[in-house]
């Protein structure tokens, strides 16, 4: 049962290139941004030191920061980590301070909300270590990247592959985009946002393109834009479904969450909405105009044209 029924084909294909000219205007906006302010890098990626600390009671994370924000520590990362009891900070490299002065400043300020807290363990994290950090992140984009166009042009053919990871990459870039613009900070709970957001695009480009798989055998007489129109359209409550129970769950991390999943839930939010976009206008019309027809899926097949000669 369907509970968004659309009983008309929607024709998106009437409107592909000014789609067009809005994925290409986001696209080079985003670019501009990662490279004139670039990515806010967490301490995962450029390095800092990472404290270990315990309380004899749970804690309160928030007055936490607000203790660590008193001492100009706007950017450090509070986390439970194991028990309630357990508190993870991230602290970002000062290059006018060493760690000790560092970690022993926090640890003072820290000391004077609750005399029992304890340090149980200080780590630095060098550059050397965000670099690598950076660059497999990098590399795990690549083969996602790759594995997609591999799946999808064994499946489908290139052409599908192509367009499915053009839009893939356009919600990755526009991601990138919010986030070199805003300055939200991005560490590694964004970059795993990032390869989920991968899969759950190829997921919908999937879904459509196998819709216009199964049209162009049914639709032999219909044009390539009705044939992928009635797709869309057959595929649309799926779609609303799909994303509307997703974003649900992501809603409830962004407000209930905490600061450690709010970047998280703010890339997969970005990804969802704009995964939507570019699946239908940016893959679907990307496919038509590399030449996606009858003859590249189903072969011209003389019989098959007299039975669904009266399917459209």
């Amino acid at each position: 049962m369907e509970i968004f029924r659309v009983k008309k084909d929607i024709p998106f294909m009437k409107y592909s290139k000014i789609s067009a000219v809005v994925s290409i205007l986001t696209f080079l906006l985003s670019v501009t941004f990662l490279f004139t302010s670039g990515l806010n890098l967490g301490v995962d990626f450029t390095g800092g030191t990472i404290m270990e600390v315990s309380y004899p009671d749970a804690p309160d994370v928030q007055e936490i920061r607000k203790t660590l924000e008193s001492i100009d520590l706007k950017d450090a990362q509070v986390q439970n980590f194991g028990t309630a009891k357990d508190i993870l900070i991230r602290l970002p490299i000062r290059k006018d301070q060493s760690i000790a002065n560092l970690s022993s400043e926090v640890t003072a300020a820290l000391k004077l909300d609750n005399s029992l807290m304890e340090v149980k363990r200080i780590e630095a994290v060098g550059s050397q270590v965000g670099d690598e950090l950076y660059e497999n992140g990098a590399l795990a984009i690549l083969f996602v990247c790759l594995g997609i166009v591999l799946y999808l042009s064994m499946r489908f053919e290139w052409r599908f592959a192509i367009a499915a990871i053009i839009a893939n990459m356009h919600d990755v870039i526009i991601i990138l985009g919010f986030f070199a613009f805003f300055q939200w900070e991005f560490n590694l709970t964004v970059l795993a946002a990032v390869l989920a957001v991968l899969g759950y695009s190829v997921n919908e480009s999937v879904v459509v393109f196998d819709r216009v798989r199964e049209n162009f055998k049914k639709m032999r007489k219909a044009s390539v834009a009705e044939v992928i129109n009635n797709a869309i359209t057959r595929t649309m409550s799926r779609t609303i479904m799909t994303h509307l129970s997703t974003q649900t769950v992501v809603i409830s991390m962004l407000i209930f969450g905490g600061e450690i999943l709010h970047n998280f839930s703010l890339a997969l939010t970005i990804g969802i909405l704009f995964g939507i976009y570019s699946s239908i206008m940016v893959g679907c019309p990307m496919a038509m105009w590399l030449g996606t027809d009858q003859s590249n899926l189903v072969g011209n097949n003389p019989e098959g044209d007299q039975k669904n000669e009266g399917v459209v």
